[in-house]
């Protein structure tokens, strides 16, 4: 029997050495990404980039816009148009880039996208990062047995009971395994913490303590961080061309970060960013690249960044409109991500939602998130979280989507304690409403109507509860719409008036009281523009409208409609400017509402006689009789068997104070009892909460019934947020105060002396009490913002676009304040970029 070869022969020494060979062949230039590169010819694409750190594209993306006299340039044999110096400068052509279309490219942050075998200048670039942690906030998958990886892994518990951090260990989110970093770096063994990773969660704890106990790990953590150290002092071998690195990915870093600014600023200020060119030095471009060329022209890192591109020396230059929406979506989630921290400090949180179509006739939800928020003192927030296209406004699926969209932003719902919608059916419905369904989900979610929108449904029943009222109104927008019609009458009222007649809205009351102030305080004035209008029309039609328009706004009648009405909607407009304030507290809503409610009442006694006190005086100004024209009264025939007939009115004055004026306040003050019973209902459930006035001389037994209905309201499946009966002792333990403290001015009270572990029950109810919404007018404002970004000329605006312009704009004091290195750095890591960052 032959004995076996003890050495190898020729063939496998030829094989080893092609496959070496092939090995050093593919390395070959794997550091010239890091490094200048040799001089190349200028009419054929460089291997690698004149500028350190930089490697062109081996594709060049081919977008031109060449003009009618050039002829096209001529395509290569892959079908691409090359960048050559016979062809249009780069400047003129449309900047477009593709970070993905490269053939060296620096290594992921997840150890499980790493090389088998990685280059030195791959782990140069990994070691200079350090290890990737996962965010916070991040869900763990579990495995098929039902485990998971968890964050306290990352620490090793000694005997006498101190953490060591365990730095080395790793997570990939692609492999659902953890790496020990120094071993995927440095060690030859193949084992499954440097290889594929280790997944065993029920024996992982066994796992890690053998391996981080092994000499070839301990070998890994020497290696690593000797070069760490070498690294953080320059002390490398390769120091020159990790200067040159360093130095390039500083010139990154600040072109990025005002490119960042750049866009802050146009979508802070809802501006559009592209124009019809994509070229460089075009006067159509668009606003993103005229604020590039204005930066360029007093700040140096931009003008050496477009005198670059110019000259052809980068092919990469993050000016493309792909970039920007890459930068607004950045800019965007970091926003989001700070936003969601605030709501996850905070805990408790309420909703706000409404719903418009937007220009291209889409329904876009605008989702609003109420907290309490404390900083240097207790604060109520309120922040945007953008728009949702909803294909359906029915209760059912509104529901499903404001629950998803607070699901995908890892916002638990449990935490919600109000929500507050305007009064569509859809939104309050009682069994299918919105409020409804998530009430069934969370009981202590309460629900608060609106009540800017209600006070305005208030007066909008008041109007129309007389006929003189409802024709008063009418009188107006004829008037507005007489002199608007031509600039020629315009001309004349405003030669005569110094606040022009405005046009009413059925939604926002505010503008019909600007539209009858405008009239009551220029009675006289509009009068003589009316008339000298009569005699300078030449039109019939105009003429007599002119004239009967004349004689209604000096009629008896129209005076003392002016006058009431203005003084109704001031006392009502008062109130609703408040209730619209984002920082507003249910029981300082509460509060007005009496307030409001009382001066009607007073104004129902003797607010009559006042206005024909006024009236009279406004005639004799006019040089007219105070007098009111008597209608003929209209009889009917009545059948057998009905109601006594009314005793007719024969004077007119008392009929008019019977029909108009009784009627409207009257009507006004039931409509404030009946709309706004479900916020009393509300702030009754809360108790003293939110009046601390009836703590004062409140029997022990009367605020324990308080303080127990605040704990019912506060409980769900037998969890509750807070102690009654400890409450009841915390506030009867409460130094004097105030009788009118408010529940903000007691919360603050409490943070102010750090009472927060005295009055722990009665911490947290006010800071639940306070989360509660009063109005939706946040809401409103967002939409006048969706007016602004969503115009006719960018009606095809993508969702994502739209949403992400909306929250930097509306939480712009929370986007200024985000901090450019975070947003540099969700920019590499989103994907594998050309340049170092």
């Amino acid at each position: 029997m032959a004995s076996k070869r003890q050495q190898e022969s020729g063939a496998e020494k030829r094989k080893k050495k092609r496959k070496r060979d092939e090995t050093q062949a593919s390395l070959a230039g794997s550091m010239l990404k890091y490094v200048q590169g040799g001089s190349q010819g200028q009419d054929e694409p460089s291997s690698s980039s004149a500028i350190p750190g930089h490697q062109p594209p081996a594709i060049v993306d081919p977008a031109t816009i060449p003009s009618q006299e050039e002829q096209e340039p001529s395509t290569t044999s892959s079908g691409t148009v090359p960048y050559t110096s016979t062809t249009e400068s780069p400047v003129t052509e449309r900047l477009s880039e593709s970070d993905t279309v490269e053939t060296c490219v620096p290594p992921s942050t997840d150890p499980a996208l790493w090389p088998a075998h990685i280059v030195d200048a791959d782990r140069v670039e990994i070691v200079r990062r350090g290890p990737f942690n996962v965010s916070s906030d991040f869900n763990f998958p579990k495995g098929p047995d039902g485990r998971a990886f968890h964050t306290s892994l990352k620490f090793k518990i000694l005997p006498n009971g101190e953490k060591v951090h365990r730095s080395w260990l790793v997570y990939s989110p692609q492999n659902n395994a953890v790496f020990c970093f120094a071993c995927k770096l440095f060690s030859v063994k193949d084992i499954k913490l440097s290889t594929e990773g280790f997944s065993d969660w029920s024996n992982i704890n066994i796992r890690l303590r053998g391996h981080e106990c092994s000499q070839d790990h301990i070998q890994c953590m020497l290696k690593w961080r000797e070069l760490d150290t070498r690294l953080k002092k320059s002390m490398a071998i390769d120091q020159q061309e990790l200067t040159l690195l360093e130095a390039e990915r500083k010139k990154w870093r600040e072109i990025l970060k005002r490119l960042l600014s750049i866009t802050l600023s146009l979508a802070s200020r809802n501006l559009s960013f592209r124009g019809s060119s994509d070229c460089l030095y075009e006067p159509d471009n668009g606003n993103f690249l005229k604020e590039v060329e204005l930066m360029a022209t007093y700040d140096l890192v931009m003008a050496n960044h477009l005198a670059n591109i110019k000259d052809e020396g980068s092919h990469t230059h993050y000016l493309s409109p792909e970039t920007q929406n890459e930068l607004i979506q950045i800019i965007s989630s970091e926003t989001f991500r700070a936003i969601v921290k605030q709501i996850q400090l905070a805990k408790y949180f309420s909703i706000i939602l409404d719903c418009t179509p937007d220009v291209s006739h889409t329904e876009q939800m605008s989702v609003i998130v109420r907290i309490v928020c404390f900083q240097a003192q207790p604060d109520i927030k309120e922040y945007f979280l953008g728009y949702i296209n909803v294909e359906q406004t029915t209760g059912l699926n509104l529901s499903n989507v404001v629950l998803d969209k607070l699901k995908e932003l890892g916002i638990p719902f449990e935490n919600c304690r109000g929500q507050a919608y305007d009064n569509g059916a859809n939104m309050k419905g009682k069994k299918q409403g919105v409020q409804a369904r998530l009430l069934q989900l969370n009981p202590r979610a309460l629900f608060v109507p609106c009540g800017a929108h209600t006070m305005n449904l208030v007066i909008a029943d008041a109007a129309k509860s007389s006929p003189d009222a409802t024709g008063y109104f009418g009188y107006l927008q004829k008037l507005f719409n007489f002199f608007s019609s031509a600039t020629q009458r315009w001309a004349i009222l405003t030669k005569h008036v110094k606040l022009t007649l405005k046009s009413w809205s059925d939604v926002r009351w505010e503008s019909r009281l600007q539209s009858v102030t405008a009239v009551r305080s220029q009675t006289k004035e509009v009068r003589d523009a009316l008339l000298e209008a009569r005699e300078a029309v030449s039109d019939a039609v105009a003429k007599v409208e002119a004239q009967v328009l004349a004689e209604e706004v000096a009629s008896f009648r129209f005076l003392i409609c002016s006058i009431v009405w203005c003084e109704l909607l001031t006392i009502t407009n008062q109130v609703n400017k408040l209730l619209q304030s984002s920082s507003m507290q249910l029981d300082v809503a509460v509060r007005l509402i009496d307030t409001a409610k009382s001066n009607l009442s007073k104004y129902r006694q003797s607010g009559f006689d006042e206005a024909v006190s006024a009236a009279k005086e406004l005639c004799e100004a006019l040089n007219i009789e105070p007098q009111l024209k008597e209608k003929r009264l209209r009889s009917t025939k009545r059948q057998f068997a009905y109601e006594a007939v009314d005793e007719p009115l024969h004077d007119a004055l008392k009929k008019l104070e019977v029909t108009f004026f009784n009627c409207v306040v009257d009507s006004a003050l039931i409509s404030l009892q009946e709309r706004f019973e479900t916020m009393n209902q509300v702030k009754e459930k809360y108790g003293v909460l939110l009046d601390f006035s009836k703590v004062n001389g409140m029997s022990k037994e009367d605020l324990k019934k308080h303080c127990t209905e605040v704990q019912k309201t506060l409980t769900d499946k037998g969890v509750a947020d807070i102690d009654g009966p400890e409450m009841m002792q915390e506030i009867i333990n409460l130094p004097q105060l105030p009788p009118q403290t408010s529940a903000l001015e007691m919360l603050s009270f409490l943070h102010d002396n750090q009472l927060q572990e005295v009055y722990p029950n009665l911490w947290i109810a006010l800071r639940i009490a306070l989360t509660l919404p009063v109005t939706v007018a946040s809401a409103e404002r967002s939409f006048s913002k969706l007016k602004l970004i969503k115009t006719y000329l960018r009606s095809s605006m993508g969702q994502e676009r739209l949403s992400g312009l909306a929250v930097i704009s509306i939480n712009g004091d929370v986007a200024q304040k985000l901090s450019y290195d975070d947003l540099i750095a969700d920019f590499a890591t989103r994907k594998c970029r050309r340049v170092p960052l």
